[in-house]
């Protein structure tokens, strides 16, 4: 049984996310000058203008600007961040958002950076309970050192693993669930990597290339890897799509669904 009794409601706090610029930065670990560079050129919507033309941030520009920089962690140019975004639907649900970097952060060999328990709360928004880091620490977001006042953690995944403390499932669930995309997704990028090695990268490099060309083709992961990545996400959301749909249509069919 999940212990739900401080987790915060996900639409509430959705909803009353209003940030300034110095609150979205600490929230996402970026400097003001970085989130003000990504505005500048186009990556983020403006804000909402509220009292004293003062402009807000909402959970939307959270999760783009976690977005972003996780793409930019997995080597992306700010060129090919651009096209990875500019594939994405104008209506895109800040869920949607969360998933493209869950997965993409799946891709990323995990890593540890030393933080602070009060950047975790920055982060967070919030205060983290020694609970809260327990269910971090379980889902192997974070790890405890000899300062009680700093713990190592996997920024990649950190962000998902703060939304997950706003979901109400059992942290069993969560890392089974997590479990599931690692693997599927590393298995999927070293099978497309070694169709590329194959059928594209030998035989081209057989067949005595200029050097300039040569240079010219490897650029080109620049362009292929957003493609790939913005593939990998659609086929995924297509493919849940259908299996919640299946799922609804054998529970209506079945006698408890008849019964209700």
């Amino acid at each position: 049984m999940t212990d739900t009794s401080t987790t915060p409601d996900p639409a509430s706090s959705r909803a009353d996310l209003q940030l300034t610029i110095d609150e979205l930065a600490a929230r996402a670990g970026v400097s003001v000058r970085t989130l003000r560079f990504y505005s500048a050129k186009g990556l983020l919507p403006p804000p909402v203008i509220g009292p004293r033309r003062v402009g807000r941030y909402g959970t939307e520009h959270l999760a783009r600007l976690s977005l972003i920089e996780e793409l930019q962690r997995q080597g992306l140019t700010l060129a090919a961040v651009d096209r990875y975004l500019a594939q994405l639907p104008a209506d895109i649900t800040v869920d949607d958002l969360v998933l493209h970097r869950a997965l993409v952060a799946s891709w990323m060999p995990e890593s540890a950076e030393p933080f602070s328990l009060e950047q975790m709360r920055k982060q967070a928004g919030r205060a983290l309970s020694e609970h809260d880091l327990d269910r971090l620490a379980a889902m192997g977001i974070l790890s405890r050192t000899k300062d009680e006042e700093t713990v190592l953690v996997n920024p990649s995944m950190l962000h998902l693993g703060l939304r997950l403390l706003e979901v109400p499932v059992s942290l069993e669930t969560a890392l089974a669930s997590r479990e599931i995309v690692l693997k599927h997704t590393r298995a999927l990028a070293h099978e497309l990597q070694q169709l590329f090695r194959e059928r594209v990268w030998e035989p081209y490099v057989d067949s005595s290339p200029d050097p300039a060309e040569l240079a010219r083709v490897r650029s080109l992961t620049d362009h292929i890897l957003p493609a790939l990545l913005q593939a990998l996400v659609t086929a995924f959301q297509e493919s849940l799509k259908n299996e919640l749909r299946s799922a609804a249509r054998d529970w209506t069919d079945s006698p408890a669904g008849q019964d209700r």
